[in-house]
């Protein structure tokens, strides 16, 4: 029987296993962008999220505005302002758009799969000192060996509906995926250095700046709203904004927080591929389709690099 010590498995670090649940967790939300554009199909990736995004600001200044009518809200100094606006606009809006740019010059394939890679490299580059290198080999192998396999279903039967620029579609994504690794490091770095900043707080600083960045994208590249409301659709296209803003920006922010506070960045880095399942799961059931057999075997490699890289890090 296995011992118990303060609610957790004996032998495993302090905090080690709400952390992978608040990991998982992210991933579950981060995953239901996946089928948002199956849902509204009439809009397209840039308005759904600018939408999401704003739903996601509007959130968080009313919860800020909420504490702060209970005399709660802890107010940011310029410097933590200053570091929500960058690190939003490293994992959030700038980085969407290098993507957005990615897709338009080079088509959809090539840049999925370089950010495909970002687990890897926040692995990679979020090693803990006092681990062995040799210990991460199972998790990243099994990571990329399922990767692998999602490239090789996504490269079968790509058509002519690549952009023109091929190369300069390949360095945009290149900026995107790095852009989202430095996000995922130098986040967990800030939580660590300000622990008085609780993981919702710093959800909601996030989550203002993002909508703030949203505002600009949607300016520079969004639909005016006259468009937008006569488009068919438009009630679910709300909804989706809404649910993708709560769930895929705040919750999961706060999750990912929680996560990167509790697990060194290479294991938190290593849960980030549970965003890909969660994805593809969503998505057979929306379609009501089994997946094919490259994809199951990319989904248990992702699991079980999972498993290796938890069992590593215990």
């Amino acid at each position: 029987m296995t011992a118990v010590v303060l609610g957790r498995p004996s032998g495993w670090p302090p905090g080690m296993v709400p952390g992978i649940l608040a990991g998982l967790g992210a991933g579950a939300f981060w995953g239901t962008t996946f089928v948002a554009p199956l849902i509204a199909p009439g809009f397209g990736s840039v308005d759904l999220t600018v939408g999401r995004y704003l739903a996601c600001g509007l959130l968080s200044v009313l919860l800020l505005a909420w504490a702060a009518l209970r005399d709660e809200a802890r107010r940011p100094t310029l410097a933590q302002m200053g570091a929500a606006l960058w690190l939003s606009l490293l994992g959030y809006t700038g980085y969407y758009l290098l993507l957005v740019l990615a897709i338009q010059a080079a088509g959809a394939e090539l840049p999925v799969l370089i950010i495909g890679t970002i687990p890897l490299w926040i692995m990679l580059l979020g090693k803990p000192h006092g681990l062995r290198w040799l210990a991460l080999v199972p998790g990243l192998l099994l990571t990329a060996s399922g990767m692998a396999l999602m490239m090789r279903v996504t490269a079968h039967g790509a058509d002519a509906g690549a952009g023109s620029n091929l190369w300069l579609g390949v360095l945009y994504a290149t900026l995107a995926m790095a852009s989202w690794t430095a996000f995922g490091l130098l986040n967990a770095r800030w939580l660590a250095r300000h622990p008085e900043v609780n993981s919702t707080v710093w959800a909601n600083w996030l989550g203002v700046a993002a909508g703030v960045g949203a505002l600009a994208i949607w300016a520079v590249a969004g639909s005016d709203l006259s468009t937008l409301v006569q488009r068919p659709g438009f009630g679910g296209f709300v909804l989706v904004c809404v649910v993708t803003g709560i769930g895929a920006a705040w919750i999961a922010s706060v999750l990912w927080n929680m996560a990167s506070r509790r697990l060194s960045a290479s294991l938190a880095g290593q849960l980030i591929v549970s965003e890909t399942v969660f994805g593809l799961v969503y998505a057979f059931a929306w379609n009501a389709q089994w997946p094919a057999a490259l994809q199951w075997g990319a989904c248990v490699l992702f699991v079980l690099g999972i498993l290796a890289s938890i069992k590593a890090h215990r």
